[in-house]
């Protein structure tokens, strides 16, 4: 596949230019999130239809011209699963490109399958398979090759290709202002920001727990995430959900109880032992609040809800 790789501002501004005269572009994007707590942008991809280009963000000294090229209300960007996109555009613009058309809620829409990844539409779409073997690529590195290159800028021909198709038949079947009203919908900024106080949401065992223990577990979640905030650095870098469960039901009281469980690394005892005895006891100090609940739907809502799903799916 033929791309065009830009890395200079006046090949950025050049071809923005030309970009911003488009009704809609295809866009990707390529970043490491390895060692940080913020994704590290390297390469945005673009497609028209006709060029299809990687823009290394890395080499350019001043990526204005793409954002406000990103940011022009005239241009649908066309995105598959925007979120992790968004959450960086959001990060370095403080805004989200709209309006946005996602081609996993098109697909939604449409029935043709529910959460659809990239890979799996395209194979329905364009009969074709999606190589996925350089999708661990550090994409931080330089020089990437010829292969990584051509890797990142099919993604954005793919997805030029199937997105008047997708267009065509949501306005076929009456649902295009449905995918606006969504899409609207995800293209605010602060979506994708993870404030502490909400972070308990991304803790996938708190249902098992006992109401304090739920209270407990919040409080040092919303810890870690203003830790791994301040210090950029991935959550699991301060401390695992594991530890956040255990430290939850057992309740240590000091750092002798602490240190007993042996849940905690050396370097990490050491280092905030003391802070994560203090944030537990203020938590238990206060009116446990459980934040979900495991309950069984009764057969009754068992069959209310299979019969919704039944009528959205005809719909």
């Amino acid at each position: 596949m033929s791309f065009i790789l830009i890395n200079t501002d006046t090949q950025l501004r050049e071809h923005c230019a030309a970009w911003a005269q488009r009704d809609w572009l295809a866009v990707d994007t390529e970043f490491v999130r390895v060692d940080t707590y913020q994704a590290r942008l390297c390469l945005v991809q673009i497609g028209d239809g006709q060029t299809h280009a990687c823009i290394d963000v890395l080499a350019l000294p001043d990526p204005a011209p793409l954002w406000a090229l990103l940011h022009r209300e005239t241009i649908i960007k066309v995105l598959h699963s925007a979120s992790q996109d968004y959450e960086i555009f959001g990060q370095l613009t403080g805004a989200c490109p709209a309006p946005l058309f996602d081609s996993q809620t098109a697909a939604t829409l449409l029935g043709i399958g529910d959460q659809i990844g990239y890979a799996g539409l395209i194979e329905k779409m364009l009969g074709l398979t999606v190589d996925k073997s350089l999708s661990r690529t550090d994409w931080a590195r330089r020089p990437l090759s010829a292969a990584e290159l051509d890797y990142a800028a099919a993604d954005v021909a793919h997805l030029a290709a199937i997105y008047p198709r997708l267009q065509q038949q949501l306005a076929a079947a009456g649902r295009l202002g449905w995918l606006a009203e969504d899409c609207a919908r995800a293209c605010k900024p602060e979506l994708y920001v993870t404030q502490p106080e909400d972070a308990w949401k991304r803790l996938k065992g708190l249902a098992r727990m006992q109401p304090l223990e739920q209270s407990i577990a919040a409080a040092l979640a919303a810890w870690r995430e203003q830790e791994a905030q301040t210090r950029n650095r991935p959550r699991k870098w301060i401390i695992e959900d594991e530890a956040i469960y255990r430290l939850a039901e057992r309740q240590p009281a000091d750092l002798t109880a602490l240190e007993r469980l042996q849940v905690l690394p050396p370097k990490t005892l050491g280092k905030h032992g003391e802070g994560l005895v203090q944030v537990i006891a203020q938590a238990k100090a206060q009116p446990a609040r459980p934040r979900l609940s495991d309950e069984e739907l009764t057969p009754a809502q068992k069959m209310r809800l299979s019969a919704m799903q039944a009528q959205a799916r005809e719909t």
